[in-house]
């Protein structure tokens, strides 16, 4: 049986970093003293906060960068011609749609299955359950190619502008290249999370950020020979999602060796737990960046102004959202690590502690949002009509934003605990039962235009914030650490929680 790494404190120390390519870490030590703090002062609130924002601001670090990549083909393709930015907005969001959100929810069932499996007794199972979701993504990739392969037909069916639904089919022709590493990036991710390694994934983007801004630039734009024009930016976004796979491959092979298990027959047995955790994190996952597509659609019926008003909004809740999103992944490794340490009390701390940290970034960004609308929207534009639009729609926007931050963290709550199916049910019926329909009626019916679709998001988002809220304020924290542990013996291998 594998040695537990420092089974006395209340987080597992991750073992340390070596792998070559990347800068030595200071993780390690921070960590160390993370766990000091949390002996002397357990069951408080202010040493936990400190532990999550600790886990928190690499994410968070990672998530910006990698939203940067997005950024810059958009950027390169919007000075290539109006058309190229048509066909390349198309081409990402059916990517987003049919396939990330896809993948992403998937891998939300690791979030609950590996960090309770590097604090238990078997940290090897880490491995086990990482080998297992390679598994199901290698499943998963083969529609989703065989749906981007053949989508311009599909475009062309949908009334899609030929000339843009031939650009995007292209786009998604090239970047399906890249679409296995984007699988295995996303696993890895998980991999490296729940042992509490958090900045090798962005050490990686660091590393790949630069890589891919030169390719963009020389595939795009570059000199003749080399200069590929449209197909340079998905060719770009493979190439730079391949490097990250191979990146993470080398730190997987040098890193700790405790949470890896070898490649046999288990790793192809027992994939119904995570299949069942992977469909309900499809469903929480997916619906939300669904939901974002069909307003934008439903905005621009509405009038070009209001679908560009639109694009500002979306814009700035995806850049302010990544630090509520990073909070419940950190929130999500942290509790699933004390669930199988056997910690239900400071388990519990750790949901108020992250509740705490979600309230003073909720309030930052709301008063941020109030105060500033009416200049926020130069950011992006300055058009007279959009900048009204925006300034009349922030301040909705900002009680749906501290709404959003509550139903972000509750949601990676309820991950550790295995209850993804719970999000996805509300999730679905928040947005697609009530916000969608209201907001459809208060924008269409009303005559209320984009304010009348803002205040369908917003009774969804308060609808899924509160149920999902008070679902983790009445966690039965003792009985969560016993479903811990039947989870991890999934294989009928002994797996006792250990006490500090």
């Amino acid at each position: 049986m594998a040695e537990v790494p420092n089974q006395h404190v209340l987080v597992a120390a991750p073992a340390a970093e070596t792998t070559p390519l990347l800068p030595p870490s200071t993780d390690s030590d921070e960590l160390r003293k993370v766990d000091h703090l949390a002996e002397e002062n357990r069951y408080k609130v202010v040493p936990e906060m400190k532990i999550l924002t600790i886990y928190t601001l690499p994410i968070v670090g990672t998530s910006v960068l990698e939203y940067g990549l997005v950024l810059t083909s958009v950027i390169a393709l919007g000075h290539l011609s109006t058309t190229a930015l048509a066909g390349s907005s198309l081409g990402s969001m059916t990517a987003a749609v049919t396939g990330y959100s896809i993948v992403q929810g998937l891998c939300s069932a690791l979030d609950t299955v590996l960090p309770s499996a590097w604090t238990s007794d078997r940290p090897d199972h880490v491995g086990l359950w990482t080998q297992r979701m390679g598994v199901l993504m290698a499943i998963i990739c083969f529609p989703i190619l065989a749906l981007w392969l053949s989508a311009e037909p599909i475009f062309m069916a949908l009334k899609q502008d030929p000339e843009v639904a031939y650009l995007a089919a292209q786009y998604l022709r090239w970047v399906s290249w890249g679409l296995p590493a984007y699988c295995f990036n996303s696993v890895a991710r998980r991999y490296f999370q729940a042992q509490g390694l958090f900045s090798v994934p962005t050490r990686i983007v660091l590393i790949t950020a630069p890589v891919n801004v030169l390719l963009v630039y020389l595939l795009v734009w570059g000199p003749d020979p080399i200069r590929l024009g449209f197909i340079g930016a998905p060719i770009s976004t493979a190439l730079s999602v391949t490097l990250s796979a191979i990146l993470s491959a080398i730190a997987i092979y040098r890193g700790p060796r405790a949470s890896w298990h070898p490649v046999t027959g288990a790793s192809f047995r027992n994939l119904g737990l995570l299949l069942r955790l992977g469909m309900s994190g499809i469903g929480q996952t997916a619906s939300e960046w669904w939901c974002w597509e069909l307003t934008s659609l439903a905005a621009s019926r509405i009038s070009p102004t209001a679908l560009a008003a639109q694009s500002v909004l979306l814009s700035t809740d995806a850049v302010t959202f990544q630090i509520p999103f990073s909070l419940s992944i950190a929130a999500a490794v942290r509790i699933g690590n004390l669930l199988g340490l056997g910690e239900d009390r400071q388990a519990k701390t750790s949901f108020k502690s992250v509740l705490v940290l979600t309230m003073i970034v909720a309030a930052f960004w709301s008063v941020t949002f109030v105060i500033g609308r009416h200049h926020w929207g130069r950011i992006f534009n300055n058009d007279p009509e959009v900048l009204a639009y925006v300034s009349q729609i922030l301040p909705i926007m900002a009680g749906f934003y501290a709404f959003d931050c509550i139903s972000a963290v509750s949601g990676g709550v309820l991950r550790a605990q295995g209850k993804q199916h719970l999000s996805a049910f509300l999730n679905i019926f928040g947005y697609y039962v009530m916000g969608i329909p209201f907001g459809l009626y208060m924008a269409f019916k009303r005559d209320m235009g984009l304010v009348g679709l803002w205040f369908g998001l917003c009774t969804a988002v308060v609808s899924c914030a509160t149920i999902s809220f008070a679902i983790c304020l009445s966690t039965d924290w003792k009985l969560e650490v016993q479903r811990a542990g039947d989870r991890l013996k999934e294989d009928g291998e002994p797996s006792v929680p250990i006490h500090a």
